[in-house]
C-alpha cells in the first residue's frame, strides 16, 4: 500500500481523491452475491446512503456509471415528451440519452453557467403535455447549481414527473429527496461521496416505480422496477462491483461520523474560500478571472474559473500539477477558457487552501513570461 499518495493533492472534479482506509476496504475478499453476507453488506450500504439522500425509499445500486442511471431514468419514465433543460454539457448529455431512447426531446436552453428561469420553463409546461422534465442540479462543465424545489412543483403540477442528475451534487449540496417529491434523483459514486469510480445510485418514489412498472420499453440492465424487486431483498439484479460496495460500506459510516449537514456545510465553505480567491487573483494579477456561474447560482462542489485571453485552462492545468497538485481544464465548449477546481469529498480548507497557492503560483508564473 506505500504506493497510494498522501491525501489533499487531487482537485479535479471527478473522480475526486480517495482516502486510503476506502481504498484498503477494496481488498476484502470475494463473496457470493446471493447469500446472507452480501445481504448484509447490502443492508449496511441502504442504512448509510438513505440519510445521504433523505429518503426512506430504498437506494438503488447500479455497477455502471451515473450515465446508465440517466438512461434508466429515461426508459422508465411515463410514455411522452420529455422537456430538457439544458445549461451547460451533462445536461445537454441528459437530452441526448433522451432522444436516444426515442423519445421526442424538446430542449429549453439557457446560456452556460446560468440555470433554467422558472417562467420560461413555466411556459414551456404550460404549451404542451410532457411526461417528464431533466436537469442537471450541480452542472460539472460549469459550476451552475439549481433549485429543485421550485422544479419539482412546476413539473407536478403540469403532471411531468421530474428526473434529476446531481453527481456532483447529492453528499456535497443539500438534496432531500422525499421532503421536495423528487421523483427520481441520481448519482455517481465519484464525486462528492468520494468513492472510486464504477457505481451510481438512485432514488425513485413510490408513485415513480408504481407508473414504470405499467409501462413498456424499459430495457434489461437498467430497469428501474427490477432494481426497486430487489433492493427489498437486499440484492442487485446483476452482479455487482463488489469491491465497490465494500468501499462504499465504509464510506457510509466515515460519512455518518460527519454527518451530512457538517459535510453540506464543508462544502459551502470551500466553494466560499475558493470564489475569494478567485476575486483576490484578479486584484493580484491586473486580469479579469472571474468565476464561471452566476452569482446565485454555484454550486458548493465544483468552481469554473474564466481565465483571460492571455492564457488558456490547459495551460494552467499543466503549470498547476508541476507543482503536485491536480485539477480540472475546461469542459466542452468552455475547454480553452476555464479551469475547474473539485472541491468536493473528503477535502478540508487546508487541503484546499495549499492547492490554490499551488495555483496561484502557477498562474503568476505563466503572467510573468
Amino acid at each position: 500500500m506505500s504506493q497510494i499518495a498522501e491525501f489533499g493533492t487531487f482537485f479535479l472534479p471527478g473522480p475526486t481523491e480517495v482516502r486510503r482506509p476506502i481504498l484498503e476496504a477494496m481488498l476484502a475478499p470475494m463473496l457470493p452475491h446471493r447469500g446472507a453476507v452480501f445481504e448484509s453488506l447490502f443492508a449496511r450500504m441502504q442504512r448509510g446512503l438513505q440519510p445521504v439522500f433523505r429518503t426512506t425509499r430504498p437506494v438503488y445500486v447500479s455497477s455502471s456509471s451515473a450515465t446508465g442511471l440517466m438512461e434508466a431514468a429515461i426508459r422508465c419514465s411515463p410514455p411522452g415528451p420529455v422537456l430538457a433543460l439544458v445549461n451547460g454539457a451533462f445536461s445537454e448529455r441528459f437530452a441526448q440519452i433522451a432522444r436516444a431512447c426515442d423519445r421526442e426531446t424538446q430542449v429549453l436552453e439557457t446560456a452556460w453557467g446560468q440555470v433554467a428561469d422558472l417562467n420560461q420553463v413555466e411556459a414551456a409546461l404550460a404549451s404542451r403535455s410532457f411526461a417528464a422534465v431533466t436537469v442537471v442540479h450541480s452542472e460539472t462543465s460549469t459550476g451552475a447549481l439549481s433549485a429543485l424545489p421550485p422544479l419539482v412543483a412546476l413539473a407536478h403540477r403540469y403532471g411531468a414527473a421530474l428526473l434529476v442528475d446531481s453527481v456532483t451534487g447529492l453528499a456535497g449540496v443539500p438534496v432531500e429527496t422525499d421532503e421536495w417529491e423528487i421523483d427520481f434523483v441520481l448519482t455517481g459514486s465519484q464525486k462528492a461521496l468520494a468513492l472510486p469510480p464504477g457505481l451510481a445510485f438512485g432514488v425513485a418514489s413510490e408513485a415513480f416505480i408504481a407508473r414504470a412498472s405499467q409501462g413498456a420499453s424499459r430495457g434489461l440492465y437498467f430497469d428501474l422496477v427490477e432494481f426497486e424487486q430487489y433492493v427489498h431483498k437486499n440484492q442487485t439484479p446483476n452482479t455487482p462491483a463488489l469491491s465497490l460496495l465494500y468501499a462504499t460500506a465504509a464510506q457510509c459510516d466515515h460519512i455518518a461520523a460527519e454527518t451530512i449537514e457538517a459535510r453540506w456545510h464543508r462544502h459551502a465553505e470551500m466553494a466560499a474560500m475558493t470564489h475569494a480567491w478567485v476575486d483576490r487573483l484578479t486584484d493580484e494579477t491586473g486580469q479579469p478571472f472571474t468565476v464561471f456561474a452566476a452569482p446565485g447560482a454555484r454550486s458548493s462542489t465544483v468552481t469554473a474559473v474564466t481565465v483571460p485571453d492571455v492564457l488558456t485552462g490547459d495551460a494552467i492545468v499543466s503549470a498547476v500539477a508541476k507543482r503536485g497538485f491536480v485539477i480540472g481544464g475546461g469542459y466542452g465548449k468552455l475547454k480553452s477558457k476555464t479551469f475547474r477546481v473539485g472541491h468536493m469529498g473528503d477535502h478540508t480548507l487546508d487541503g484546499l487552501a495549499n492547492c490554490l497557492a499551488a495555483t496561484s503560483s502557477a498562474i503568476h508564473e505563466l503572467l510573468a513570461r
